[in-house]
């Protein structure tokens, strides 16, 4: 990110519950978002942010299963 840029504005929280820890892919087992995700989250649009969660949601789905 350059010095003049600024993070987008967006409606979309961040699903961060402020307990992270990576998992061996790299996925935070707190949101499930992963790192990419997670660094990106205020650079990227509302459609971006959007499918972030979507991604999060099933993989939260996933980890509940195993």
């Amino acid at each position: 990110m350059s010095v003049d840029a600024k993070p987008i504005d967006s409606t979309v929280d961040s699903p961060c519950v402020r307990n992270c820890c990576l998992d061996n892919d790299d996925i935070c087992l707190g949101c499930f978002r992963s790192l990419e995700e997670i660094r990106n989250w205020t650079q990227v649009d509302e459609q971006t942010r959007q499918r972030f969660l979507v991604n999060a949601k099933c993989r939260e789905q996933d980890y509940q299963q195993k």
